[in-house]
């Protein structure tokens, strides 16, 4: 894939100044434009290829399929719920985040929620402030030896159990992802949500709002709990329903709540807000110095990390780009794009493609086979000098297009170590190419039943033609290519000269009349690697 080229980048929210200047600082011209409306931004967006955002710009499908030049979303903070990840991933433009500059912050607002519920703090300041002197109607409770329910063990809730851990809190969790034995080191035993829930005496939740985790706690869940839990949402609105929240607030099932964020921000409904066992901020979280300034430097280093191809950090729909950053795995990836570029050349445009299998063999292939795939189908779907498809939408679009796709790794059989093998339907027939790296060069080891004597080196200028093997046959092609001005730079033939076979020559410039091969071959094919 070509170095990923930024040039121009908006910044449509309030960032940290070191943000823009980073930016400058590595010749990426920089425009900021806040409170943006959404025409506005859409009319805006198409003169840059990069834009950084917070969390109060909407980045909707509509946004993105205006923006012809984008290449990068960058948000300056944990999650990416304002951006149409889909619509960016079928555009190819690349969504990242800063996935742990909030993480502090974030993780100290919810201790600060925990301590507050506890101990009644906000209510009695309010009720001090009216001139009140209540001590019997804001009694709390010791946090010391209290079971701390966690939802999500990424970094903040982790940062959150050590905290808490401190107070003399046991913490117990459950991920779907983050291992027990992991959690375990920093004091969290996990289990199901069903051991989970009637445990606790506070529950917090750092999940992402997904369809899984939208309504995680609900009348059902809030049902499961000690009578008079006590609830901390900082991560997304919508994690908890907040209808069931607020039933179980009136009936007491819910002790108290630590809100956040909402379903709707500013949330329109009061109920909860104004409910006097809850204690709600507007969206804090990520609100402080720190914290703003780590984000804003992390976004704009990201980005220039990523177009110096020294890494890429923070990308959550474009992760086979990392290996675009692998000098080892380079080769594998233009091994799959000249592949794919192969077999696309031999099949009549008009064919449409049903199919692809991808296998690949060897040890030294086993974790390439992701990459090596989306390489193979930017080869096979890109039309000659066309750019639709890259690694980030490759497998989505194509998809979409009712292409079945099919990707396996096999043990290495003997002299195939290392291999790469292609076949694809287009039109009811069948196609194939067998291909390896071979001292850092891409090679083409086989086309459908030919396999070369010498393996052809997948660059320069490529005529791949179908005939059979006669004495005259690449003296009669040669004249055929000399008429046109054209010079045959080498020459690969098949090891079985017995019936058709693909022949394959480099070409000192494309010939621009496969016609002119008539007499000699039965079918031709060429391309530009």
């Amino acid at each position: 894939m070509a170095p990923i080229s930024i040039t121009s980048v908006l910044i449509s929210e309030s960032v940290d100044p070191r943000c823009r200047a980073i930016l400058e600082e590595n010749g990426i011209r920089v425009t900021e434009k806040q409170n943006m409306k959404k025409d506005e931004l859409i009319a805006e967006i198409k003169n840059y290829d990069g834009l950084v955002v917070r969390s109060a710009t909407k980045v909707t499908a509509d946004v993105i399929n205006a923006a012809d030049n984008l290449k990068i979303i960058g948000r300056a903070g944990t999650g990416v719920d304002n951006v149409d990840v889909d619509a960016a991933t079928k555009k190819g433009v690349i969504v990242m985040n800063t996935p742990s500059g909030n993480t502090i912050s974030a993780a100290e607002l919810t201790c600060s929620m925990v301590i507050n519920l506890s101990r009644n703090v906000p209510q009695a300041n309010i009720s001090m402030k009216q001139g009140n002197w209540d001590r019997k109607k804001f009694m709390g409770a010791e946090l010391l030896g209290k079971v701390l329910g966690i939802v999500g063990l990424g970094r903040i809730g982790k940062e959150v159990a050590t905290r808490m851990q401190s107070f003399g809190m046991r913490t117990i969790g459950y991920d779907p992802i983050t291992p027990p034995e992991v959690s375990a080191t920093w004091g969290v035993e996990q289990m199901s949500l069903e051991q989970l829930w009637p445990q606790c005496d506070y529950i917090t939740v750092h999940t992402p709002l997904l369809p899984s985790t939208v309504g995680l706690l609900n009348d059902e869940s809030f049902a499961k709990c000690k009578k008079g839990v006590k609830v901390v949402n900082c991560a997304r609105g919508g994690i908890i329903d907040e209808a069931a929240l607020l039933r179980a607030l009136e009936s007491g099932q819910c002790g108290g709540a630590g809100l956040d964020v909402f379903v709707e921000e500013p949330p329109k409904d009061r109920s909860l807000v104004e409910h006097p066992n809850v204690i709600s901020c507007p969206h804090l979280g990520a609100s402080t110095k720190e914290a703003q300034a780590r984000c804003g430097e992390d976004i704009a280093l990201q980005m220039v990390d990523m177009v110096k191809g020294k890494q890429l950090v923070g990308a959550v729909n474009a992760q086979v780009l990392v290996s675009t950053f692998c000098k080892e795995s380079q080769p594998l990836m233009k091994l799959g794009e000249a592949m794919g570029a192969v077999l696309r050349s031999c099949v009549a445009s008009q064919k449409p493609i049903s199919s692809v299998q991808i296998t690949t063999q060897g040890d030294g292939m086993k974790s390439s086979t992701s990459y090596v795939t989306s390489s193979v189908l930017v080869g096979l779907l890109n039309q000659e000098g066309g750019s639709c498809h890259n690694l980030i939408n490759v497998i989505s679009l194509a998809k979409e297009s009712g292409i079945t796709i099919t990707q396996s790794h096999c043990v290495a059989d003997g002299a195939a170590s290392g291999v790469c093998k292609v076949e694809i339907v287009a039109g009811g027939c069948s196609y194939a190419a067998g291909g390896a790296v071979q001292g850092g060069v891409p090679v083409l080891l086989k086309l459908n039943n030919s396999v070369y004597r010498q393996p052809v080196s997948l660059a320069g200028h490529l005529l791949l033609f179908k005939a059979s093997a006669n004495p005259q046959l690449l003296s009669s092609v040669a004249g055929a290519l000399a008429t046109k001005g054209v010079e045959i730079e080498s020459f690969s033939a098949p090891a079985d000269r017995t019936g058709d076979q693909w022949f394959s020559v480099r070409l000192s410039s494309p010939l621009t009349d496969l016609d002119a091969l008539k007499p000699a071959v039965k079918e031709a094919a060429q391309l530009t690697i």
